[in-house]
């Protein structure tokens, strides 16, 4: 008898193997398309050239000129991609003039590269960028060009000193100090310093929010500065512009080419991003208050407004004012400079307050959507005088963390700390045929890292996590919204971004490159392509009438290799059979046996495209299917193989 084998699309691990029968309980790097599981497309480098940090952020735009930029936001920089090579437009957010006075901060040591720096203002952390000029030089090999560049923190032995490590600024091999290196470097040293840089992983106690909540005076958690935390970027686009803040630090931004800040610097790749406040003053505003820390910075296109989601409150007679993680300032319209708030301009606050803090917002078609740590606002455009109005939606609600909502199609997905939500006009729980399996699966003290993506190509919302114990990202859940299904695997990302304005989809890896998904069928994340391993595998189902087994003797493949672009392309078909639902399946001696005397045991196939029958001889009462693939080259869709099953004794 010839039984069709076609199960349900989508993994389901919410029961038991048995118990999810006409189902597919188990895969990796799979996907599922008009019901029927394939393997996902591969990926390739975006250029060889690679950035410093771990990426967090993605975002594309383009330029009035039609430049196509992306912003690559990571631990340590901050940078805007073009053609394949990274700019690094890192905001300064110190700039120190005179440092040392005469006769300079820098102390050398015969034979040695370690520059010692006194600093009695400035206190860094090891790793932290900054850029020194007008330096003069020591008398010997630190020459003035050595000294005037980009270095990093190598070590700070006391609070009024830090050491770099002297570098060629040709080669940036390290250069030995001589005897004649008695000089300080002069009096006009100005050392521009960088934004601290970030941690790669989340530390629990450290950034507003962090548990436990009530301990500690208001705003105790920013107390370790912005350096102390996991570094995300925010970034938007207000036209052609780009702003972007370090979740905890201030707002800045960057114009392309073409412009001219306030303060008459020009735009373009080779200029940092800008202080907000400092060209506000420029521009003829009271700078000065202009929000000096945020969660995020956000524009709303149509309305013209920029956010700070999380900021100090505006005090005519305070500008520094204490930091208020539920408090939401914005600009005036069109104007990204004042942030004062008067009868003549639609500048304002508003202060939440549902929640401790505000976790992120994601501007909509029609409304700009806030997530609290427990509650979800709807802020919508009023006009003079209230500016803005804002909703709760629901509250007692959660979210994993800043990145980790994402609208697709005018719907927005979210991951909360124990099931997903979507908002589609209400906020609703997304049913999930993996929430068991996924939720107890996340290392939730790295919750953080947690961030979503969209394959709009495929119908798909990615949300990437680290497992278990592991402290980075490795695994991912996918939620195909079109066949509302779900499936997930394995794979090392560190952001995603889903761009209409490129070919592919973008994802960062760990190995600071950025690359095209979709693109190829195999991984050329590095310069040598590499398989990817790709599996998806059935639940148990009966194959016997109860007391007596089933005797497989055939199996009839259905499978394509669209998309291979080797010759001969092949998968593996498994079938393994079980005796009872608690006894294991049976393991073949032979894995790589096409037909053999497999009675009571697992039996491995290699299908290739025109591969019409393969023989058999296995038995049990209830049987598992699998395919896989793990060559060069292979791209395939299962279809409907089938089974020719007879009916066999009772032992």
């Amino acid at each position: 008898m010839l039984q069709k084998l076609q199960f349900r699309p989508g993994l389901n691990r919410e029961g038991t193997d048995y118990s999810n029968e006409g189902g597919w309980y188990d895969g990796d790097k799979i996907r599922f398309r008009s019901g029927f599981p394939e393997k996902i497309g591969g990926w390739t480098r975006l250029s060889n050239n690679t950035y410093l940090g771990t990426a967090r952020s993605l975002w594309n735009w383009t330029t009035l000129a039609n430049a196509n930029l992306l912003g690559v936001g990571t631990s340590k920089k901050y940078y805007i991609e073009q053609g394949g090579d990274y700019y690094d437009v890192t905001p300064y957010s110190t700039v120190q003039t005179a440092l040392g006075a005469a006769p300079g901060p820098f102390t050398a040591s015969t034979g040695s590269a370690t520059l010692t720096v006194t600093d009695a203002t400035y206190n860094p952390q090891v790793g932290d960028y900054v850029v020194f000029s007008g330096c003069a030089s020591l008398g010997g090999n630190i020459t003035a060009a050595v000294l005037n560049q980009e270095y990093v923190v190598a070590t700070v032995p006391s609070p009024t000193t830090f050491t770099i490590q002297a570098k060629s600024p040709t080669t940036g091999l390290p250069v030995l100090a001589s005897a004649g290196d008695t000089a300080k470097g002069g009096a006009a040293v100005t050392a521009s310093w960088e934004v601290p840089i970030g941690l790669d992983l989340y530390i629990v106690g450290t950034g507003w929010g962090a548990p436990p909540w009530g301990t500690g005076g208001w705003g105790t958690g920013y107390t370790s500065g912005i350096g102390q935390q996991l570094r995300l970027w925010s970034n938007d686009n207000y036209g052609e512009q780009l702003f972007i803040a370090p979740r905890g630090g201030a707002p800045y931004y960057w114009i392309p080419a073409g412009e001219t800040y306030p303060s008459g610097a020009a735009g373009g790749l080779t200029t940092r991003a800008q202080s907000l406040a400092t060209q506000s003053t420029s521009a003829g505003y009271l700078g000065q208050f202009v929000p000096n820390t945020t969660n995020q910075v956000l524009s709303s296109a149509i309305q013209r407004f920029i956010f700070c989601m999380g900021s100090n409150s505006y005090d005519p007679g305070n500008s520094e004012t204490p930091f208020d993680p539920m408090l939401v300032r914005w600009s005036d319209q069109e104007n990204p400079y004042d942030w004062v708030p008067a009868v003549t301009n639609q500048a304002g606050e508003f202060r939440l307050s549902n929640g401790s803090f505000i976790m992120q917002a994601r501007a909509t078609r029609q409304e700009i959507l806030v997530w609290t740590d427990s509650a979800l606002y709807s802020m919508q455009y009023l006009g003079p005088p209230y500016v803005w109005g804002f909703n709760i939606l629901m509250d007692n609600i959660s979210v994993m963390s800043p990145n980790s909502m994402i609208t697709v199609n005018n719907v927005t997905y979210w991951m909360g700390t124990d099931k997903f939500y979507m908002y589609s006009g209400r906020v609703e729980t997304l049913p999930c045929s993996l929430r068991q399996y996924i939720f107890a699966d996340i290392n939730k003290d790295q919750a953080y890292q947690v961030f979503a993506g969209s394959n709009e190509a495929y119908n798909e919302v990615w949300w990437f996590y680290c497992s278990g114990n592991s402290t980075t990202v490795d695994k991912y859940v996918i939620y195909n919204y079109l066949d509302r299904v779900w499936y997930y695997g394995t794979m090392a990302r560190t952001a995603w971004l889903d761009s209409g304005i490129r070919q592919y989809p973008m994802a960062a890896d760990y190995q600071n490159l950025v690359l095209y998904h979709e693109s190829s069928v195999n991984d050329v994340s590095g310069l040598t392509p590499v398989p990817i391993s790709a599996y998806v595998q059935s639940s148990d189902f009966d194959i016997g009438d109860g007391h007596n087994f089933g005797f497989v003797w055939r199996i009839l493949p259905d499978v394509n290799f669209n998309g291979s672009n080797v010759d001969n392309p092949q998968v593996t078909m498994t079938v393994k059979p079980r005796r009872n639902s608690g006894t294991p399946y049976g393991v073949s001696n032979s894995p790589t046996v096409v037909s053999a005397d497999n009675y009571g045991a697992s039996a491995v196939y290699n299908i290739q495209e025109f591969t019409g029958q393969v023989y058999t001889r296995l038995r049990g009462r209830q049987l598992a299917f699998r395919i896989e693939s793990n060559t060069l080259g292979v791209s395939w869709q299962l279809g409907s193989p089938r089974i020719d099953i007879r009916n066999d004794g009772r032992r």
